[in-house]
């Protein structure tokens, strides 16, 4: 009858040697390069350190109902209307004042409790003589974001568009989109961009020019800005009907960079020199079996015991 191996299990021998024998030396040099490669291995390949990380989150985005508008007329130049939500800048436009009508409306689509996109449409009224060629306009937001660290902020959507045939509407259809040039911390409050866009207490007619109000606010390392690559200007205004902006603005979930902490670091730092060692390992186990089997150092080397043996010797 044939015989087949069904079952087997290795059989462990141990190698003797003084602390400072060619064997020792061998064994610490062989430790040494089994831990220590991988380590550099994995520095060198830029992937140890984990720098900055990433997370999706919905931000909790909110309309502030704060407006500052330049229409630019034609086809005169320096013409223009204004008008915001600041009193102290509507006091500072004297004649180039009008008063438009406003309305507005956030919805939450798919109610989970945070706002997904704003409706805006404002009216402003014309004199069958005026023209509209361009128009500037802010609209401010709060802006937050919590799955993290808690980071609150007050930011802007700012629309500048001209062209050269007068303007009946401007349509808009955009993204409000985060902006960072810093990653954000992983935890904790950060509260330094929330102070408002605009100064509306100010009776100084600079905090109110908006190279200053723009310039002031790309300085911030953290932004919002409405992304609409296709504005639609639509031409043919009757008589003294109104000029309407009409904007669908939308609260996308953004993708956040974010600086890691200590644990995140050692734990994505861990993964990529265990990954290596293993590999070290296997291969320097298999040296090490050669070297003692083949008596390449010398060694005593002891009665061959199943791991069992081993395990009642540990005991005893």
């Amino acid at each position: 009858m044939a015989l087949y191996e069904i079952f087997s299990h290795p059989i462990e021998r141990g190698y003797r040697a003084g602390l400072c024998s060619k064997a020792a030396l061998f064994l610490l040099l062989a430790t040494a390069l089994t831990y220590v490669p991988p380590l550099l291995v994995a520095f060198r390949s830029h992937g140890l350190w984990l720098k900055r990380s990433s997370y999706e989150e919905q931000p909790a985005v909110r309309f502030q109902h704060q407006v500052l508008l330049v229409a630019l007329l034609g086809p005169e130049p320096g013409g223009f209307l204004a008008w915001s939500t600041f009193p102290a800048f509507n006091r500072l436009q004297g004649d180039h004042l009008r008063l438009p009508l406003v309305s507005t409306r956030e919805e939450d689509r798919n109610q989970d409790g945070k706002m997904d996109m704003l409706y805006f449409r404002l009216e402003l009224p014309l004199q069958a003589t005026e023209n509209v060629l361009g128009v500037q306009l802010i609209l401010t937001f709060s802006y937050q974001l919590h799955r993290m660290s808690t980071f609150v902020m007050q930011s802007m959507a700012f629309l500048q568009s001209s062209f050269a045939v007068p303007g009946s509407q401007l349509y808009v259809n955009g993204d409000l989109r985060l902006q960072q040039k810093q990653p954000l911390s992983y935890s904790g409050l950060d509260v330094r961009y929330n102070v408002s866009v605009i100064n509306g207490t100010s009776p100084f007619a600079q905090d109110y020019d908006l190279t200053h109000i723009v310039a002031a606010y790309q300085e911030r390392n953290v932004t919002t800005v409405l992304n609409d690559p296709n504005p639609i200007w639509l031409v043919g205004r009757a008589g003294e009907a109104p000029f309407v902006i009409n904007a669908v603005i939308r609260y996308p979930v953004e993708v956040i960079s974010y600086q890691p902490g200590f644990w995140e670091m050692i734990k994505f730092a861990w993964v990529q020199y265990v990954s290596i060692l293993l590999i070290f390992l296997w291969v320097f186990e298999r040296i090490k079996v050669f070297v003692f089997q083949n008596q390449v150092v010398t060694t005593i080397p002891g009665t061959p015991m199943s791991q069992g043996e081993v395990y009642k010797q540990h005991l005893s």
